[in-house]
């Protein structure tokens, strides 16, 4: 269910509360949400995912982002995550695409290979191609 694209990040679909704990288990530090709530009717609330996290002795922080594109508060808000986390984080979404195009976009934003990038996230099972105009303008 989490697809590592390298040794400080793995990107899942939507997890379940019960999932929480299976990341700490594992060795993850924080979980990144990015699905905005209610995007789904099935979709647990990101309340929920916090309170597990922080159950579980995880950071927790929410970057929703909504089909359609990523503004730069979004990739700000996802570097400062990924430069605060103490450890591997988990991000998710509803099927992990959002999370590793936001990824990509941030460590490109902190000058990360384009090529890179889409190779890693290619081993994990995602295209970044649709972003990648938007990785050789950071």
């Amino acid at each position: 269910m989490f697809r590592k694209i390298d040794e400080t990040i793995s990107v899942a679909p939507q997890i379940a509360v019960e999932d929480v704990q299976a990341a700490a288990d594992q060795g993850f530090a924080m979980i990144i949400n990015n699905r905005p709530d209610q995007e789904a009717p099935d979709q647990p609330g990101g309340d929920a995912i916090r309170d597990a996290a922080r159950a579980a002795g995880l950071a927790y922080v929410a970057i929703p982002i909504t089909p359609g594109g990523f503004t730069a508060g979004q990739i700000d808000a996802m570097r400062d995550a990924l430069g605060r986390a103490e450890g591997p984080v988990l991000a998710f979404c509803r099927s992990g695409t959002r999370s590793t195009f936001i990824w990509a976009l941030a460590r490109g934003a902190d000058g990360a290979d384009p090529a890179e990038l889409a190779d890693k996230a290619a081993d994990a099972g995602y295209d970044i191609s649709p972003i990648a105009p938007l990785l050789a303008r950071r």
